[in-house]
């Protein structure tokens, strides 16, 4: 019997499961390469999934230096990495501006001065601007690109030089599912990580030959507890609520304790990329085989949300905790409520 179109389609979906599963045990296997006695640079790692991989990278005995902009989420997150046992004179915290390039070369030359030369840099720092592309303006294109692009591209550039000299390093660049797909009303956001994703695969190409491997991480929805750190135009409640239910769902999400271990057992294997969650893959397979009708997929997609919001208040970014409701509080968001408890959010 020659088969139908449908049938067709459910094989292609079984095949991407059974793809999907395989790429998850396989990625879950550990690697050689050692954090212990290592030097590791972790932007963004005052919180979230940041201060998760840190806590990691300390627990193996790996000497941390974390940067982010808030002095006060610095300090507390570095008594939180001290309580893992590490010595005080291996964890450093510092107040730093990552879209000057400046800054971040001090940055590097403080933290191979004082903790050795830096073995592996986690650019995870990050921002998320969401809202209708009506709403957006020029600058916040502009600080999407400045935070995904242009820091980590500074912050590759000032640790090369040492790597290459060395014959050895590990490069991990926090990208996202939107750096895969471009999602509705996070325009900004995945134009950005788009370029992310395209400068660290060719980095990954060039940097082989002198040891140095750099891996792409696209995560799907994570648990980190960040939502409230979310900036959002057009209907902010609206948009709010959308993204931080949906960044809560259990079986769509993943906790950022097996996000992280899973990011450390890539970039000890040396892996070029690496996708979170099931869904994420799923998502990112069918777009690579269907760009198009998964593109018109989603603009079916962009009809349920929140419409563009008024002038001058929908112009405005207010962030996911100035745009709070009872509903955002209920049990629907416990799970990332907790995440942010735990994670120094």
């Amino acid at each position: 019997m020659k088969p139908t179109s449908r049938t067709t389609s459910w094989l292609w979906a079984a095949g991407f499961g059974v793809a999907a599963l395989a790429t998850t045990v396989w990625r879950n296997r550990r690697g050689s390469y050692e954090l212990a006695g290592r030097t590791v640079l972790i932007t963004g790692g005052s919180r979230g999934l940041g201060l998760v991989l840190a806590r990691r990278a300390v627990a193996e005995g790996a000497r941390v230096a974390i940067c982010a902009r808030d002095e006060q989420e610095l300090a507390r997150a570095r008594q939180d990495l001290l309580r893992y046992g590490a010595p005080e004179t291996s964890v450093l915290a510092f107040s730093r501006d990552l879209t000057d390039a400046t800054e971040v070369r001090t940055l590097v030359a403080e933290v191979e001065n004082r903790l050795g030369p830096i073995d592996v840099l986690i650019n995870n720092a990050g921002i998320i601007l969401g809202g209708p592309l009506e709403n957006m303006d020029v600058r916040d294109f502009e600080d999407s690109m400045n935070t995904h692009f242009w820091a980590p591209l500074y912050a590759m550039q000032a640790v090369l030089p040492g790597m290459r000299l060395r014959g050895e390093g590990r490069i991990v660049n926090i990208s996202s599912l939107g750096g895969k797909v471009a999602i509705p009303h996070l325009t900004a956001y995945s134009a950005s990580k788009f370029a992310l994703v395209g400068l660290s695969e060719g980095f990954r190409a060039e940097l082989n030959q002198y040891g140095i491997f750099v891996t792409t991480v696209c995560p799907g929805l994570l648990r980190t507890g960040s939502a409230g750190h979310a900036e959002l135009k057009g209907q902010h409640e609206k948009e709010y609520a959308w993204f931080s239910i949906a960044d809560a769902l259990p079986g769509f999400t993943m906790s950022a304790e097996e996000a992280a271990r899973s990011i450390w057992n890539a970039c000890r294997r040396g892996d070029g990329e690496l996708i979170l969650t099931l869904p994420a893959r799923l998502l990112a397979a069918l777009h690579g085989l269907m760009p198009g009708t998964t593109t018109d997929a989603l603009a079916w997609l962009n009809r349920a949300l929140p419409a563009t919001g008024e002038s001058p208040v929908g112009y405005e970014r207010r962030t996911g905790a100035e745009s709070e409701t009872p509903l955002t509080r209920s049990f629907l968001t416990a799970l990332n409520r907790e995440e942010g408890a735990r994670n120094n959010e």
